[in-house]
């Protein structure tokens, strides 16, 4: 009977051990899964530290859970490629949308992504500018000025970075609508373009830190939030924006991994942290940053920060959609590789 009762408690304790691993075990996963990755393009820096907190607070306080919130940079397309090496990425928030249709292309998430969330997925949108130094002691105005001799241009590399792409496009979209502006004239132009940059970094971040604080070039051709960043907070008086008088309306895309999410079931959190981006603490916040806000009311109220100017977008007949651009300007043997020759 002693033996039997010591088996009987044995067996018992085995039973508590095994119920107490699985509830660590449980415990274990749901921790795991309140860790968020978002992998992010070059200049969202400073944006997506403010807004990890703001979203990390709402979410604690709507939903009881304590989450964390981790946010890489990087040249878009560099960042894509990441993604599709196997980087476990929760959503992504890159620079173009053809980084995000690469992935989709791989079964990395629904082909019909832009239509998940408003305004095309996208909850800002930035253009295309100049940062020159104070004084403006080369005179640039408008893009005809980047292609007189003698003026130093920095601007990334279209292959890697999204905003090099927005800068290639934003010039082409000048050069075709001059009077008699074709696209003979218009490669000519980029020809021209490219034969004054100095430096090709691989991203826009690096770009902006190229000119600023290595002191390369008399003219950084930049996005607007990071232009703006520049004047306003990293060099004050040392620098100002110049405004070109045609522009390209830059659309940064967002989107849930699909499949990262459903393997480790973070899917509603993910959906959450980019739903919660239109909403409008976040959306002051995204123009407190130098984005412009989706959401039309928020960007009235906000519109003393950014300058007008004539946009071009991505859909014009001009460049007939990104799948048409991104193959004719930007594939391998596209009109940059024919163009640019490096120094």
């Amino acid at each position: 009977m002693k033996l039997a009762a010591l088996l009987s408690s044995a067996a018992s304790v085995s039973r508590g051990a095994l119920l107490l691993g699985g509830l660590l075990a449980s415990l274990h996963a749901a921790a795991a899964d309140t860790t968020l990755l978002n992998v992010s393009y070059d200049p969202t820096r400073e944006l997506y530290t403010a807004y990890d907190k703001l979203f990390s607070a709402w979410y604690r306080q709507t939903g009881g859970e304590t989450l964390t919130v981790r946010t890489t940079n990087g040249g878009s397309g560099a960042q894509a490629r990441q993604v599709l090496a196997g980087q476990q990425a929760d959503v992504v928030t890159l620079g173009i949308a053809s980084d995000i249709d690469a992935l989709a292309a791989r079964g990395l998430l629904r082909k019909d992504w832009q239509r998940q969330l408003p305004y095309n997925s996208t909850p800002y949108t930035s253009t295309i500018v100049f940062l020159v130094r104070a004084g403006n002691p080369k005179g640039i105005h408008d893009w005809n000025d980047l292609v007189k001799p003698g003026v130093g241009v920095v601007t990334p590399n279209p292959k890697t970075s999204s905003g090099a792409r927005w800068n290639y496009l934003a010039a082409w979209a000048y050069a075709m609508r001059q009077p008699e502006g074709n696209e003979v004239s218009a490669k000519a132009f980029e020809k021209k373009l490219y034969r004054n940059v100095k430096v090709l970094d691989s991203g826009a971040r690096g770009a902006t830190n190229s000119f600023v604080e290595r002191g390369i070039g008399d003219v950084l051709v930049a996005w607007e939030d990071d232009a703006l960043l520049a004047v306003n907070k990293l060099a004050p008086g040392k620098y100002q924006v110049v405004v070109p008088s045609i522009s390209i309306r830059c659309e940064p895309p967002v989107a849930v991994i699909d499949s990262v999410v459903d393997q480790r079931g973070t899917r509603k959190i993910a959906q959450a942290y980019l739903e919660h981006m239109y909403s409008p603490e976040a959306q002051a916040l995204i123009a407190e940053n130098y984005y412009r806000p989706a959401e039309p009311s928020i960007a009235a109220k906000y519109a003393r920060l950014f300058p007008a100017v004539k946009l071009v977008g991505i859909d014009d007949p001009m460049f007939g959609g990104w799948h048409v651009a991104q193959a004719k300007h930007f594939a391998d043997g596209g009109v940059f590789d024919q163009i640019f020759q490096p120094n």
